[in-house]
């Protein structure tokens, strides 16, 4: 029996040409893996973590949107919340997507080699954090409890549609406030352990913002792609309005320009402390045809969506909001590839290689939302906050 809190939704199919569709990519993408795997392991090793880090971002970093809004008592998005909630699911899938790199652990980490720890002094100083044993554990634990949270977090929203009980609300409030610490810390291990750790002699203080700020991004720009594309083909009716497209877009912007502060931040604090135990990092990503990626970088991950998401009313043109959403997803991958790529090679590359693993990403994201789709309703219609959002104005 439905309360008066409830909201009547007649969810629509999606079309089988999208299982199609995302089956070839997978297809695709995996076969192309495959033959990098066997032509040169360690270079596909190293796609495989650009691959990994990028499902990490939109899987995570979805949970987080989703547990922001609980704690921030957000009522715009809550039409939304559960586009975030299926892509969510990305979070056990990349648990499964780093299995290729757990056997070829000494392609990736100099610190797995007993001999080359014995010989450096820096290396055996971070032994006791860098050791297969503890990275692994750091691992399995990290997404055991992203899914412990991604379960119970979404499981109470599902209940709460049959019957629009206020009481996972407030269960979801209070598991959304443990989580956001909870996140912080684990993202950070994640950024540390997968990506800075391939060159174990370097470190910042702030690459675990560094790289959160990059999830964000990538999270908002997957779940605003999905979502104005099942509005434009009618799935969420009549129900979404600009208003609800003008948030998405000022939170996008709000994230392009943080993680422009912080990538500066980073640069700068580096350039101006000269040392070179930091300063070697940099340099190698300025030299051997690696500089003009950097520059590219600068103008693909914030000049490009900056200008684009800076009128009001780019804000709220779902045509030109899912432009901006695809563009900082690809902008996200260019800036993973930069983060990992030249520990692998010192001169700038790219080839097929490096075509199967995000082809592979993309089929992979697509056939999980179609999967979660089908067991999900795209609408919390028992959820107190629903009708405040429907109503929402700016």
């Amino acid at each position: 029996m439905k309360t008066p809190l409830q909201i009547e939704f007649q969810q629509k199919a999606l079309p089988t040409r999208l299982t199609s569709l995302a089956w070839v990519m997978i297809g695709a993408g995996a076969a192309l893996a495959v033959a990098a795997w066997y032509v040169d392991g360690p270079r596909a090793a190293f796609n495989n973590v650009v691959m990994f880090m990028m499902l990490a971002s939109i899987g995570i970093g979805s949970l987080f949107l989703i547990s922001l809004e609980y704690v921030a008592g957000a009522v715009w998005s809550t039409p939304m919340r559960r586009v975030s909630e299926i892509l969510a699911f990305i979070i056990p899938v990349t648990g499964v997507a780093a299995l290729p790199m757990f056997l070829n652990l000494h392609d990736l980490f100099h610190w797995t080699h007993a001999e080359a720890v014995e010989a450096d002094a820096i290396l055996k100083g971070k032994s006791p954090y860098l050791n297969v044993t503890f990275f692994g554990i750091r691992f399995v634990a990290t997404f055991a409890i992203w899914y412990l949270f991604y379960h119970f977090i979404t499981r109470n929203s599902r209940k709460q549609d049959s019957t629009g009980d206020q009481l996972f609300t407030r269960r979801n409030i209070r598991l959304s406030a443990i989580f956001i610490p909870v996140f912080a810390v684990t993202v950070t291990f994640l950024a540390i352990d997968w990506i800075m750790s391939l060159e174990p002699h370097w470190f910042s203080t702030i690459f675990g913002v560094y790289y959160f700020s990059g999830t964000m991004l990538a999270a908002l720009a997957a779940a605003t792609i999905a979502i104005i594309l099942l509005h434009e083909n009618g799935y969420f009716g009549t129900l979404l309005r600009r208003d609800h497209f003008y948030s998405l877009g000022a939170l996008m912007f709000a994230f392009v320009n943080f993680w422009a502060y912080i990538a500066f931040s980073q640069y700068l604090l580096i350039w101006y402390a000269n040392l070179p135990e930091e300063t070697f990092w940099m340099t190698r990503r300025w030299e051997g045809g690696w500089e003009f990626l950097s520059l590219a970088l600068i103008v693909v991950h914030f000049v490009v969506p900056y200008v684009g998401l800076l009128a009001q009313e780019a804000k709220m043109n779902p045509r030109r909001l899912k432009i901006m959403a695809i563009w900082i997803l690809f902008a996200h991958f260019i800036d993973l590839y930069w983060l990992v790529m030249p520990t692998h090679h010192e001169s700038f590359f790219f080839g097929w290689m490096e075509v199967g693993f995000p082809l592979l990403s993309v089929g992979i994201v697509l056939l999980v939302f179609i999967l979660r789709y089908r067991k999900t309703s795209l609408i919390p219609t028992g959820d107190p906050k629903l009708k405040r959002g429907l109503d929402f104005r700016l």
